[in-house]
């Protein structure tokens, strides 16, 4: 048997409920002047054989032949008196705005970047909604079912808005270096595009946001790798500057030797870190062969810099050495044979203009030609 109703109402305590059966399974046994209670936020739709008689909306409502007219003909047929039964059931639909809804991506969305080529974004926001039309959402989502919320509803949503939102970044944004000034008119686009795909199950989008689209793991530390490249500027500037002070550092902490031997130590280290930053410019310059060139540095005799072997220094512009006329190798002055290939260079001197040894009874250089003065 069925409990006859004498009061129908119906109250939220989880806030996520948008529609409740009274009763959950079956139907029950209304009676004329039954009192049926609806709040501001609500909708209460009788159904009878399977059809909506009538919508209640807020307020206090007696069941009676004079307020629901078209239930006269359904009792008076076979029932007398006020207190006639009639089976029926009674939905409430819960009309307030859902907020904090999440929507996300399940699995990357692909996306033509013009800087990165494809890159695959996950994205993540949030929105709200509300029933706006109780009859067509009852009849397209809930159908009978016992009661409806937000968990039931929100995997279903979600589908509509990735779908959606694949479309719009490509067309809107180029390359992802340019998102976040787009969240705004993301959002924007997107809700005025679902706008109509939820107004076909009776939903209002009331509001929807992008919080983050994100590219993965490896592809954003490589974005940080580029930032950092970039704010250095100067490489071959900044690794001068690294390695001299580290390797300057290292000397001046080395324990003993009073003040006396930490100068001498921060000298040397100074020393070293100009070495090493002149290395790690030309290993950088050309292409990371760094060993060789490094093996092959000379000390200016003028200014005293460790530099890449020539004719003339590239610091001070002064001659490096002497070279000789055969092999080509550099020769510190005053040499009088060749440490490469042994040539005796016959009390020779340099010439005012490349450097190259010029033998006594020349006059002319033999590599630049210049006229022996």
């Amino acid at each position: 048997m069925f409990k006859k109703l004498e009061i129908v109402e119906w109250m939220d305590d989880s806030g996520k409920q948008i529609v409740h059966r009274i009763p959950q399974s079956g139907s029950g046994e209304f009676r004329l002047g039954t009192q049926v209670i609806v709040r501001e936020s609500q909708d209460a739709i009788f159904f009878r054989d399977g059809k909506a008689m009538d919508t209640f909306g807020p307020g206090r409502h007696t069941i009676t032949t004079e307020n629901i007219p078209i239930l006269t003909g359904l009792v008076s047929t076979l029932f007398e008196g006020k207190d006639s039964p009639f089976r029926a059931t009674m939905f409430y639909v819960n009309k307030k705005t859902f907020t904090d809804m999440k929507w996300g991506t399940k699995e990357p969305i692909i996306f033509r970047d013009k800087e990165l080529s494809m890159v695959r974004l996950r994205a993540f926001g949030s929105f709200s909604m509300k029933v706006e039309q109780s009859h067509l959402f009852l009849n397209k989502l809930v159908g009978t079912e016992g009661k409806f919320s937000t968990d039931e509803i929100e995997g279903f949503l979600k589908g509509m808005i990735i779908s959606r939102l694949s479309d719009l970044l490509g067309e809107t944004i180029e390359t992802i270096f340019d998102l976040a000034q787009y969240y705004d008119e993301i959002g924007t686009l997107a809700k005025s595009r679902l706008g109509d795909d939820f107004g076909k199950y009776g939903i209002q989008l009331v509001d929807f946001y992008v919080q983050a689209i994100t590219p993965p793991e490896e592809v954003q530390k490589r974005i940080d790798e580029r930032s950092a490249m970039g704010a250095l500027g100067d490489m071959n500037q900044y690794l001068r500057f690294k390695t001299a002070t580290a390797m300057g550092d290292a000397a001046a902490n080395e324990g003993g030797g009073g003040a006396a031997g930490a100068g001498v130590g921060m000298g040397a280290g100074l020393g070293m870190g100009m070495t090493m930053a002149n290395m790690m410019g030309q290993t950088m310059a050309g292409g990371g062969q760094g060993a060789p060139e490094a093996a092959a540095l000379v000390a200016c005799p003028a200014c005293g810099e460790n530099v890449a072997p020539g004719k003339f220094c590239p610091e001070c512009g002064k001659p490096l050495g002497l070279t000789c006329s055969k092999c080509g190798a550099v020769v510190a002055p005053g040499a009088k044979f060749c440490p490469e290939c042994g040539t005796k260079f016959g009390g020779g001197e340099p010439c005012s203009k490349c450097g190259a040894d010029v033998p006594a009874d020349s006059k002319f250089c033999p590599e630049c030609g210049e006229k022996k003065e």
